[in-house]
């Protein structure tokens, strides 16, 4: 049983990020090449906007913020279950390779797929899946040893491993192709919100809203795959099945994320973990703030990176990156 005392923090703090998310959105839609003036949102949402009007809002602004919000979020969550599953706080997608897979897949897809307009939005995130599971079916084979079952401090290591030999296949990849496919993958590796438009969040939005209530129905299940393999076996559970299981919706909501927002790390690191310094490490407490604050984290990197230099700015994974790489050090020195 939960002590009402945290519960009720989870609840202020739920509502103070719902509000956090609504103020940066605001923000992040008036500011920008054409602006639009603050006290015209609203109307504008109403349908009294001019034509300019609807047409930055509706077109340009509201789609970005809405599929940032969403990579958030599935980010968060990913990071969230790979951290229960390992133990681990420093585990990531970014960071143990299942991004990088994804990666992969996206742009062996983009440069020698013959692509549709009408397919292809929504043929990234299940391509982008199936990149995103091979690899994490590689890693958890070399994680996993026949006596004691998988070793969560290993498949971060094999993780990592992974990352570093998928970015170098990216690399060969993109060597020799055309200078628009090239310069489209370099803006993806590089953590670019691509896929703002409103068909990528109908692309993104079944993935969060199967996965999403399915990962908080599981919370309890992580919770004693979080303490040790004897207590989980000691309460009936398939450990293996189960970890399976979240393996694939950690990977799902991950390789979701990538397909259109491009190669960002570091929010599955950080949300989760400030979410436990907040409400505690038990996951049906703190998994929904940390998909809350995954979701306010990247849109305050992109609306931050979007405005701070002339004509494109900074691609938001460069602007977490900035602020994740810090934290994950400060991580590694304070687990010593």
């Amino acid at each position: 049983m939960i002590h009402p005392k945290w519960l009720k923090k989870q609840r202020v703090l739920l509502c103070l990020l719902i509000i956090l998310i609504i103020f940066t959105a605001s923000i992040g839609i008036g500011f920008g090449v054409a602006a639009l003036d603050y006290n015209r949102i609203l109307p504008t949402l109403l349908g009294e906007g001019s034509f300019k009007e609807s047409f930055i809002l509706f077109s340009v602004r509201l789609p970005r913020v809405i599929i940032t919000i969403l990579a958030g979020m599935a980010l968060a969550l990913s990071g969230a279950i790979l951290q229960s599953l390992t133990r681990n706080d420093l585990a990531d997608p970014g960071i143990i390779g299942i991004n990088s897979g994804a990666g992969v897949a996206v742009a062996v897809f983009f440069l020698f797929y013959p692509i549709q307009a009408g397919s292809f939005v929504y043929m990234l995130p299940l391509v982008a899946f199936a990149g995103a599971i091979i690899t994490a079916l590689f890693i958890y084979l070399f994680s996993y040893e026949k006596n004691t079952g998988l070793q969560p401090t290993r498949m971060i290591l094999v993780g990592v491993g992974f990352s570093m030999a998928l970015s170098g296949i990216m690399m060969v990849l993109i060597s020799s192709q055309e200078r628009e496919k090239v310069d489209f993958i370099a803006k993806w590796l590089a953590g670019n919100i691509w896929g703002a438009d409103w068909p990528f969040i109908w692309a993104i939005l079944p993935w969060l809203i199967i996965l999403i209530p399915f990962s908080l129905y599981k919370a309890n299940r992580l919770n004693l795959l979080g303490l040790s393999e004897s207590v989980a076996i000691g309460v009936g559970i398939a450990i293996e099945k189960e970890r399976i299981f979240l393996l694939i919706t950690a990977v799902a909501l991950a390789s979701s994320a990538v397909s259109v927002t491009g190669g960002i790390a570091f929010i599955g690191l950080m949300a989760p973990h400030i979410a436990k310094a907040l409400v505690g490490p038990r996951n049906q407490l703190f998994i929904p703030v940390a998909i809350l604050l995954g979701g306010w984290l990247l849109l305050v990197a992109d609306t931050v990176g979007r405005n701070i230099m002339d004509p494109d700015g900074i691609p938001a994974g460069i602007v977490v990156a900035l602020i994740g790489a810090p934290y994950f050090i400060y991580l590694l020195l304070k687990d010593r």
